[in-house]
C-alpha cells in the first residue's frame, strides 16, 4: 500500500506547492491581500512597480545572463563532448563532475569574484610584470553594469550540471556504435559525433537545459555576489522589495514576481525560438558529406572550453582557501605575506549555529527525499511499470522561478496560520531536493540486472526481503551517490531559506551571503569554504563507504547479460 502511494505522493509535492503559490502570487499581484486588510482587486502594484527606476534595466540584464550563460555552458559541454570522446581528458575531467556540481552556487560565486576582482588573483599572477600595475585598477569588473561577471559565474555552475546531464543520457543512444558508423564512411570523430550523436542527445537534455535557463534568469544568491547594484538584477529586487519593512510594498513584490516568470517564460520562448532557427539553418550541414573541415577548431575549443571551466572552480576554491587563511595581503603580491587562523578562531563561535541548522536542513529533506524516491522506484520495478511521459514534473520546481512561486507559498501558509519557522524551510528545501534526488538514482535503479531479484525469489525470498537483502547492497553505491547530491542541493539552497524562514533561520550558506556586502575578503573566505567543504566531505563519504564494507557495486541488464 505504501509503495503504491509513493509516485502519487511525489508527484504531488513537486506539484501541489508550485501551482498553489503560482496561485498565490497572482491575487496579491493585483491588490487582493485580505491579512494586510486589502480586499478590491486593482492595477495599483503594477502601476507602483512600472514607476520604478531601473526596472528596464534589471529585466534586461536578468534576460541576457541567463540566455548568455546558457548558450556559454551548453557550448562548452557539447564542444568537450565532440573533441574528448574517449580520451584521457574526457577520463579525468569526468571525475570532477561531481565534486564540481556539489559546490554550492554563493561558494561558486565567492571564489570567482575573489578570481576576477582588480585586485584579485589573477590581476596579482599577471602584475607587475605584464600588466605594469602596482595597484589594482579602476575598473568594475565585478557587478559590472551589464552582469558580465555574473554571466560567467553561471557557467561555472552550468556546465558541470548539463554535462553530468549529458553523461547520464548519453548511454541511450549507443554514440560508440554511432561513431564507429561514421567513421566507416570517412567522418573524423570529431564532426561524426556533432552529426549523428548531437541531434539525438539535445532532445534528451532539453529539460535540464530549460531547468538551467529557469534558474538563471531568476537567480539570487549569485547575482547578489557577482551582478549589478543600480539597479540589480529583477530577482533581488524582488527580494528587497518583499523585506521592506513597508508591508504594502509586498503587493508591488507580488506584480514583480509575475514579472520575474513573464521574463523566464520569455527567456524560455526566446530559446525555442533559437533552437529552431538551429535546427533549420543546419540540416543543409549535416547532409552536405562534408567529413574533415572544422574539426581541429572543434577539438581546440572543446577540449579547451571545459579545461578552463574546471580550472577557473578550482582557483576560486583555492582563491576561498587563501583569504581565509590570509594576513596583511598588498597588491600586487602573489601570496600573503603571513599565514594566519585567526579569521576561523573568530569566525568558529558564529558558525556552530548556522551550522547545526544548515545539517539537520539538509540531513531531515534529503532521508525523506530518499524515502519517497526509493519508494516510488521499488513499486515502478516490483510492478514493471515504463517510466511515465510525466516525469517532466521532476522539473516543474526548477522550471519555475523559485522567487515567483515561494512567495506565493508564504502567503499561502500565512493565511494557513502557519508561521515562518524551520520546519517550513525544511519542506520547502524538499521540493528541490525532490528532483535532483530522483535523476540521479533513476538510472542506475533501472539498470540494475532483474535477475538477481528474480533468483533471489525463487529461492523463497519474500519480495520485501529481496529488496533489503539484495537489491539494497547492489544500489548502495548510486544510492549514497544521491543522498551527497541531495545533501548539496539542500545546503546551496539561499532563497527557500531567506523567505520560509522570514530571515530568522541562519544557515551557512545565508550567513555567507550576507557577508558580501561587507567586503571583508577573510571572513567570507571562512565561511564560503566552510559552504562548499560541507557537500564535498559528502561526496567522499558515499564513495569511501562502499569501499569500507566492501559493498559490490551494482550490475546492469547489460552486464549480467555479460
Amino acid at each position: 500500500m505504501m509503495l503504491r502511494l509513493a509516485p502519487i505522493t511525489l508527484v504531488a509535492l513537486l506539484v501541489l506547492p508550485v501551482t498553489a503559490g503560482l496561485a498565490m502570487v497572482l491575487l496579491p499581484a493585483f491588490g487582493y491581500l485580505p491579512v494586510i486588510g486589502r480586499e478590491q482587486l486593482s492595477l495599483a502594484p503594477w502601476q507602483q512597480l512600472m514607476a520604478q527606476p531601473g526596472l528596464g534595466r534589471s529585466v534586461l540584464v536578468s534576460l541576457f545572463s541567463g540566455l548568455a550563460s546558457t548558450v556559454l555552458a551548453l557550448l562548452v559541454v557539447v564542444l568537450f563532448l565532440a573533441a574528448s570522446q574517449g580520451t584521457w581528458l574526457d577520463r579525468s575531467l569526468r571525475r570532477w563532475v561531481s565534486p564540481l556540481l556539489s559546490i554550492p552556487h554563493a561558494a561558486v560565486a565567492f571564489g570567482f569574484a575573489f578570481l576576477i576582482a582588480p585586485s584579485g588573483l589573477t590581476a596579482r599572477l599577471f602584475s607587475p610584470w605584464l600588466t605594469g600595475w602596482e595597484s589594482p585598477p579602476d575598473a568594475l569588473v565585478v557587478n559590472d553594469p551589464w552582469g558580465v561577471a555574473l554571466t560567467l559565474g553561471l557557467v561555472l555552475k552550468e556546465a558541470p550540471f548539463l554535462l553530468l546531464m549529458s553523461l547520464a543520457a548519453l548511454p541511450q543512444l549507443q554514440p560508440e556504435k554511432r561513431l564507429r558508423l561514421a567513421r566507416s564512411l570517412g567522418y573524423t570523430p570529431v564532426i561524426g559525433w556533432l552529426k549523428v550523436v548531437l541531434p539525438s542527445l539535445y532532445p534528451l537534455i532539453r529539460l535540464p537545459v530549460y531547468a538551467v535557463i529557469a534558474y538563471a534568469t531568476s537567480v539570487v544568491d549569485m547575482a547578489l555576489i557577482l551582478g549589478p547594484r543600480l539597479p540589480p538584477t529583477l530577482s533581488v529586487s524582488i527580494l528587497g522589495w518583499f523585506n521592506d519593512p513597508d508591508i504594502t510594498r509586498r503587493l508591488m513584490a507580488s506584480a514583480a514576481a509575475v514579472l520575474q516568470l513573464g521574463v523566464t517564460v520569455l527567456a524560455l520562448l526566446l530559446w525555442w525560438l533559437m533552437e529552431q532557427g538551429v535546427r533549420w539553418s543546419s540540416r543543409g550541414w549535416l547532409v552536405n558529406g562534408s567529413r574533415q573541415r572544422g574539426a581541429t577548431a572543434v577539438k581546440i575549443a572543446g577540449r579547451g572550453g571545459l579545461t578552463l571551466v574546471t580550472v577557473a572552480a578550482l582557483a576560486a576554491l583555492a582563491g576561498l582557501a587563501l583569504f581565509s587563511v590570509a594576513s596583511f595581503w598588498r597588491f600586487p603580491e602573489l601570496f600573503p605575506q603571513a599565514l594566519t587562523l585567526d579569521h576561523w578562531q573568530r569566525s568558529a563561535p558564529q558558525l556552530a549555529g548556522p551550522l547545526r541548522t544548515t545539517l539537520a536542513i539538509a540531513v531531515v529533506s534529503t532521508g525523506v527525499a530518499a524515502l519517497l524516491v526509493v519508494a516510488a522506484l521499488e513499486h515502478e520495478q516490483r510492478q514493471q511499470i515504463r517510466p511515465s511521459r510525466a516525469l517532466w514534473l521532476l522539473y516543474l520546481p526548477l522550471l519555475v522561478p523559485q522567487i515567483a512561486f515561494l512567495f506565493g507559498l508564504i502567503v499561502a501558509a500565512e493565511s494557513l496560520g502557519i508561521r515562518p519557522q524551520l520546519a517550513l524551510v525544511m519542506a520547502g528545501h524538499l521540493l528541490f531536493v525532490l528532483p535532483y534526488l530522483y535523476l540521479s538514482l533513476a538510472e542506475a535503479y533501472r539498470q540494475l540486472d532483474p535477475r538477481w531479484i528474480h533468483m533471489a525469489q525463487s529461492l523463497g525470498v519474500t519480495p520485501n526481503r529481496a529488496f533489503w537483502r539484495v537489491r539494497l547492497p547492489l544500489l548502495l553505491a548510486p544510492l549514497l551517490t544521491s543522498l551527497a547530491v541531495g545533501l548539496a542541493v539542500s545546503i546551496s539552497q539561499y532563497l527557500p531559506t531567506q523567505l520560509l524562514g522570514a530571515g530568522r533561520v541562519s544557515t551557512v550558506t545565508t550567513e555567507a551571503v550576507a557577508l558580501a556586502s561587507g567586503g571583508n575578503r577573510r571572513l567570507i573566505g571562512v565561511w564560503a569554504l566552510v559552504q562548499a567543504v560541507l557537500p564535498l566531505a559528502g561526496f567522499m563519504l558515499a564513495l569511501a563507504i562502499p569501499r569500507w564494507l566492501g559493498v559490490p557495486r551494482s550490475v546492469s541488464s547489460n552486464e549480467g547479460a555479460r
